[in-house]
């Protein structure tokens, strides 16, 4: 509990503590189909999207539906407070931040209470909206961006589900790869920031 607690803590003070640096999409980012589109053109965004619907099924019971859901929640959140005009430091340290832990998270299989999974799973959607509204052009219709980046969101997580529930008996295996390429990713991506 005592390492949960630091982990958190630590994963907090990195987000507030760096500059934020530019997220830079491909083009003009216009409506719904520019939203539906940015979560597949990021490697960091896709890997944790999936990694949320995999260490749901890891983490079981309630936490299949909870951790997904509140994801969703606290990735409108996060963009609803970029489109308000709030700054988060380091947004794109926490994106990459995210990787690494998630990855770690699902190649170690481990095991944390739901709540503390929801808060940990909730920041990392918070800096992930954020960035992705962050792509929003003073023309665009952000209400319609937003919804797009969403669905694709839950795509990505009931992809991640349905692999993880599909190959149970390969659950191990999946996990230990993909969570290790999580972590190699998010490693780079945080040495590139």
């Amino acid at each position: 509990m005592k390492t949960e607690r630091c982990v958190i803590f630590s994963s907090l003070l990195l987000m507030l503590s760096l500059p934020a640096q530019a997220h830079t999409g491909a083009g003009t980012v216009h409506g719904f189909v520019d939203g539906l589109l940015h979560p597949l053109m990021g490697i960091d965004h896709l890997l944790v999207m999936l990694a949320i619907g995999l260490w749901a099924v890891m983490l079981g019971g309630r936490a299949l539906w909870l951790l997904p859901v509140s994801f969703l929640l606290m990735m409108a959140a996060g963009a609803g407070l970029q489109l308000a005009g709030f700054t988060f430091n380091s947004a794109e340290t926490w994106v990459a931040f995210s990787v690494l832990v998630s990855g770690l998270l699902v190649w170690r299989n481990y095991h944390i209470s739901s709540g503390l999974a929801v808060a940990l799973a909730g920041g990392f959607a918070l800096g992930h909206g954020y960035v992705h509204a962050s792509e929003l052009q003073s023309v665009a219709d952000a209400s319609a961006y937003v919804a797009g980046f969403l669905f694709t969101t839950v795509l990505l997580h009931v992809t991640g589900i349905a692999a993880g529930l599909s190959g149970m008996s390969r659950l191990k295996v999946i996990s230990t790869g993909f969570g290790l390429l999580c972590a190699i990713v998010g490693t780079t991506l945080l040495a590139g920031v």
